[in-house]
C-alpha cells in the first residue's frame, strides 16, 4: 500500500505519540515519553502553521511540522520553524522523507511564508546531509550548542517567489515539473561551516538552482530576509538579470540598543533594549543568575528561551525599576519591572491574548527544592522530568508550592501563586493570568547565601608509585588517544577512526581542547567539543599548539603515576570559553561523585542529562575512579557532565582570556 501525505487530523495525536515513543532517535525526546494529550497541547501552544502526517495502511509512519515558535525559538516575519520531522526507520530509504519536506515547502510558497528554519543534530549524518542536499544553509552557529543541534535556513521559497513573475513561460514550465527540491540545488558539502559571504558589509548566502535546462543564481541578504540579485541562464549560456519582487512582509532587525540597568542589594537588573529580556546579575557568578523573556504583543510570537524577536519598546524609569511598553497596531503590553529588598516584581497588563514568559535560573551548582521537601543537586533532568523538546509535557507545579534554588552567592525562591510549569529543573514557563484588577503579577525572590564551609572529606590516595603510566598525545587526532594507569584503561577513543559521540560528529581523541560559546549564553549555551579541521602542531611529545585556533595545551606529570596529570591550557586571543573535553572509559551506566557548591553528591549516570560541579570523580569500567578538578579552584572554573547514548562526556570549562589548569588522577576510591 502506498504512503499518503495529508494534514494532521483530530485523532492522530495518540498514534504520533506512540511513533515517537517507539523510537529513541526521534527528534523530540521527552524523559518518560509523551501522551497524545500532551502532543495535542504542544501543537496548539506552538501556534502550528501546518502539520503533515505520513500514513501507511492507516498507521502513522512520519511527521513534519511548521511552527511559529517552538518554546526554544520564535520565527521572524515570513519565517516558519520546521520541527517534529520524523520518519519511521522502515520508511527512511524510500520517498517518504523527500515527499514530506517537499510538500511542506510547497505549502510555504502558497501561503507566503518564504524562509524555513530548522535544527538538526550534526552527528546524525544522514539527516544533516539530507538537509544540505535540499538547499539548507548555515547562517549562524555552525557547531551544536547545549541543545545539541545546529540551525539551518532554507531560502528557496523566498528566491522562487521573488523572481517568479520574471522567469518566463519556459522556466516556469520547468519549475512546475519539479518533484523534489533535492533535484534543484547545487550540491553542498556536509561540513559544519558557515555559508555566509560578506558582500559590501552585507551578510549573504548564494544559491544555484537547476530548473530543467535553466540555471538560476541568486544572492540572499540573510539579515533582512530579501533577495539582493538573481540571474537566469539558459542552455546556450546566455543570462539575464531578473526583476525582483519584495516579500509580502518586512523583517525587523535588532538595533543593537544598550540594556537599561538598575538594581540593589548587590544585584544588577538589565532589561534588553531590543527584545525586553530581563537579566539579573550577581557579582562573582558567571553569567546571569536569572533570565526572564518578554511576552510580546502577539501571543503566537512570544519569545523563546533561546531567542526573542526584536520589538519597538518604550522604556520609562519608575521607582526601583522601569516601565516597558510595546505597541503593535491596536495591541499593547505594559510590563513594570522593579527590584526592591531582594524581590524582582514583573507586573503586566495587555489588551490582547496574553503571551507566556520563559524564565531560566542561572545557578548551575547548588541544590533544588521543588515542594517535595527533598533537596537535589541542580541539573537538567534531575528531580524534574525533562520536557525541553515538548514544553506541553512539563511538570505542573501546584499553586501554594515553593520552588527554591540554593547556590552561591544567592538563592532564588519562587512562591507559586500563578500557573508555573517546570520544563526542567532550571527552566520554567509562566503563564500570564490577570487578577481582578487586570494585572498579571510575577514575583521572584533573591536571597543572599554565603558559601557553606567545605565538608570534611578523606584525603586523596594515589595508586602505588610502582604503577606504570602510559599516556599518548597524537597531533593528528588533536589530543590524547590513549591513557593507561597500570592495567586501567582511563579514556575511550576511536582513534585512528573518527566517530560520532553524543552530538559531536568528529570524535577522535579521548581528551582534547576546543573553544566554545559561553556556558551561560542564551542563544546556544556550551557546545559539544566539535573540532575544526585546523591542524595541531606538536611542540614536544606532551604539548600541542594550533596556530589557526590560537590554542595551546600541555601535559605535565605524565611520567609519575603518584602525581596527578596536569593540563595547562592557553588561549589568550579567544573571546570564547575554553574547554578540556574527556571521554572516560566508563560502562554504559556508571556512578558519579561530585562537589556542587561545596556539597557532595553520589549519583547514578541515569539520573541526569547534564550537571555542573566544581570537582567530580567518575567510576571507570574496572572500578577505579577518575578524579577531575581545577588546579586552582575558583568560581569560574567548572566541570560539566553529560550523559549521552554514546557514553559519559566530561568538560572542564574555563572563561575566555584566562589560562586554566586542571588535575586528573586515577584513584581506587572516589575522593572529593
Amino acid at each position: 500500500m502506498s504512503v499518503t501525505i495529508r494534514p494532521y487530523q483530530q485523532g492522530d495525536a495518540h498514534d504520533i505519540a506512540e511513533l515517537y515513543n517507539r523510537h529513541r532517535d526521534n527528534p523530540n525526546p521527552v524523559a518518560g515519553g509523551i501522551t497524545g494529550g500532551e502532543l495535542e497541547r504542544e501543537l496548539a501552544e506552538r501556534d502550528t502553521a501546518t502539520f503533515l502526517v505520513a500514513v501507511d495502511g492507516g498507521r502513522v509512519v512520519g511527521t513534519f511540522g511548521l511552527f511559529r515558535n517552538t518554546g526554544r525559538r520564535c520565527a521572524r516575519a515570513g519565517e516558519l520553524i520546521a520541527d517534529m520531522f520524523f520518519v519511521a526507520p522502515a520508511h527512511r530509504n524510500g520517498v517518504v522523507t523527500g515527499r514530506l519536506f517537499t510538500e511542506a515547502v510547497e505549502w510555504m510558497v502558497r501561503t507566503g511564508c518564504l524562509v524555513l528554519r530548522l535544527t538538526v543534530n550534526p552527528a546524525n549524518s544522514v539527516a544533516f546531509k539530507l538537509y544540505r542536499r535540499v538547499g539548507c544553509v548555515s547562517v549562524g552557529q555552525t557547531v551544536p550548542g547545549e541543545d545539541g543541534n545546529v540551525e539551518l535556513h532554507n531560502y528557496i521559497p523566498l528566491i522562487l517567489r521573488s523572481v517568479f513573475e520574471d522567469l518566463g513561460a519556459e522556466v516556469r514550465s520547468a519549475l512546475g515539473q519539479l518533484s523534489s527540491f533535492g533535484t534543484v540545488t547545487e550540491s553542498r558539502d556536509g561540513e559544519l561551516r558557515s555559508d555566509v559571504r560578506l558582500v559590501d558589509g552585507v551578510r549573504t548566502v548564494d544559491y544555484v538552482l537547476g530548473l530543467g535546462e535553466f540555471r538560476l543564481t541568486a544572492s540572499v541578504d540573510v539579515d533582512r530576509g530579501t533577495v539582493r540579485e538573481a540571474t537566469i541562464t539558459g542552455a546556450d549560456g546566455a543570462g539575464r538579470a531578473l526583476r525582483l519582487a519584495g516579500p509580502p512582509y518586512s523583517v525587523r532587525a535588532p538595533k543593537g540598543l544598550a540594556p537599561h540597568r538598575f538594581g540593589g542589594d548587590g544585584l544588577t537588573v538589565e532589561v534588553d533594549g531590543d527584545d525586553g529580556t530581563v537579566r539579573v546579575l550577581a557579582p562573582g557568578h558567571h553569567g546571569p543568575v536569572f533570565v526572564s523573556t518578554w511576552p510580546g504583543c502577539r501571543a503566537e510570537r512570544s519569545a523563546g528561551w533561546r531567542e526573542g524577536e526584536p520589538c519597538d519598546l518604550e522604556v520609562v524609569p519608575v521607582e526601583h525599576g522601569l516601565r516597558v511598553t510595546e505597541r503593535l497596531g491596536d495591541d499593547q503590553v505594559v510590563g513594570t519591572v522593579t527590584f526592591h529588598e531582594g524581590v524582582l516584581r514583573q507586573d503586566f497588563t495587555f489588551t490582547g491574548r496574553p503571551g507566556r514568559v520563559f524564565q531560566t535560573v542561572g545557578l548551575r551548582q547548588g541544590t533544588f527544592h521543588s515542594g517535595t521537601g527533598v533537596a537535589r543537586p541542580i541539573g537538567l533532568g534531575l528531580g524534574v522530568r525533562d520536557a525541553s523538546e515538548v514544553v506541553a509535557a512539563s511538570h505542573v507545579v501546584p499553586v501554594g508550592d515553593e520552588l527554591l534554588w540554593q547556590g552561591t552567592p544567592f538563592a532564588v525562591r519562587l512562591p507559586v501563586r500563578e500557573p508555573v510549569r517546570l520544563i526542567h529543573s532550571t527552566l520554567l514557563e509562566r503563564v500570564l493570568e490577570p487578577g481582578e484588577d487586570g494585572v498579571a503579577r510575577l514575583r521572584t525572590e533573591f536571597l543572599p547565601r554565603p558559601a557553606p564551609a567545605p565538608e570534611a572529606r578523606p584525603r586523596a590516595t594515589a595508586r602505588p608509585s610502582a604503577t606504570t603510566r602510559d599516556l599518548r598525545l597524537t597531533p593528528s587526532a588533536g589530543g590524547v588517544t590513549s591513557w593507561r594507569e597500570g592495567t586501567t584503561k582511563v579514556l575511550r577513543s576511536p582513534y585512528p577512526r573518527t566517530r560520532a559521540f553524543g552530538n559531536n560528529p568528529r570524535w577522535s581523541a579521548g581528551m582534547w581542547v576546543t573553544a566554545e560559546h559561553d556556558r551561560a549564553g542564551r542563544a546556544s549555551g556550551l557546545g559539544w567539543g566539535v573540532r575544526t579541521s585546523a591542524p595541531w602542531e606538536e611542540k614536544h611529545p606532551l604539548a600541542l599548539f594550533s596556530p589557526r585556533e590560537r590554542i595551546g595545551w600541555e601535559l605535565t606529570g605524565a611520567e609519575d603515576p603518584a602525581e596527578p596529570v596536569r593540563i595547562d591550557v592557553q588561549a589568550p586571543g579567544h573571546e570564547e570559553e575554553v574547554v578540556l573535553w574527556i571521554t572516560p572509559n566508563t560502562p554504559r551506566t556508571t556512578a558519579v561523585v561530585l562537589d556542587s557548591a561545596h556539597t557532595g553528591w553520589e549519583l547514578d549516570s541515569t539520573g541526569f542529562r547534564q550537571i555542573w560541579a566544581s570537582a567530580a570523580s567518575v567510576r571507570l569500567s574496572d572500578g577505579s575512579w577518575l578524579d577531575c578538578r581545577p588546579a586552582h579552584p575558583g568560581p569560574d572554573a567548572e566541570i560539566v557532565l553529560r550523559t549521552t547514548p554514546s557514553g559519559l562526556l566530561v568538560g572542564c570549562v574555563s572563561p575566555a582570556r584566562r589560562e586554566s589548569s586542571w588535575h586528573l588522577a586515577v584513584h581506587p576510591e572516589p575522593v572529593l
